[in-house]
């Protein structure tokens, strides 16, 4: 429930209904949904703003980067936690490979308003873990297991290319893409596998 509470309570937080404020704290953007206009597309920065009670209501978006962790272990039973399961992969010399590491990520705060009405609350299930999932298999299927670790910063880099060209027009930008392990699957469990890349293991190129 941890990473679950901490969406809900850090990333997007519905402001008091009926209320005359929107009360909009540092690093946060708020939207408002008139029922009458639907969602407006201004956004409102830091600071006390007002609003019709009862007619608007406001949502808050936090704009910080928020880690979205993939690692073994991960609770799946709440569908917006950030966060998944490793990625399995079959490589490009017909390995299979576990993938754990870290997405950076934030919200486009100028374009805020678009996320609400096109995608809604749960933009996680429904856009960053199947995405996330699609092109980190794309992408590292086209290496060697053994290259892997050599070419960490490459294909971290295009990850994060290909992830914000699918984000581009859903108010939602990858800032790093961050392997911490690669295994790859020697047996039939993973149990049984053998590190690729490890936490410890660095580049000599630093991913910019």
């Amino acid at each position: 429930m941890a990473d679950f509470d901490k969406l809900v309570v850090s990333f997007l937080v519905d402001e008091v209904v009926g209320g005359f404020f929107i009360s909009v704290p540092p690093g946060h953007v708020a939207c408002v949904y008139d029922r009458g206009l639907g969602v407006l597309k201004r956004v409102w920065g830091p600071g006390l703003h007002l609003k019709i009670p009862f007619w608007q209501i406001a949502k808050l978006f936090n704009g910080q980067i928020l880690e979205y962790t993939i690692r073994h272990g991960f609770d799946l039973s709440q569908k917006e936690a950030l966060g998944d399961e490793p990625i399995v992969v079959s490589t490009k010399d017909n390995k299979v490979v576990f993938i754990e590491g870290s997405i950076l990520f934030k919200i486009d705060k100028a374009n805020a308003p678009e996320l609400w009405e096109q995608i809604g609350d749960n933009f996680i299930s429904k856009v960053v873990r199947p995405y996330s999932r699609s092109r980190v298999a794309s992408i590292v299927s086209q290496y060697n297991a053994k290259d892997i670790g050599i070419q960490r910063t490459e294909i971290e880099k295009l990850i994060k290319e290909e992830l914000n060209k699918l984000f581009s027009d859903k108010a939602i930008i990858v800032e790093n893409v961050l392997f911490s392990e690669v295994k790859e699957i020697k047996g039939d469990a993973p149990a049984e596998a053998h590190p690729v890349l490890s936490a410890n293991q660095t580049t000599n190129t630093p991913q910019g």
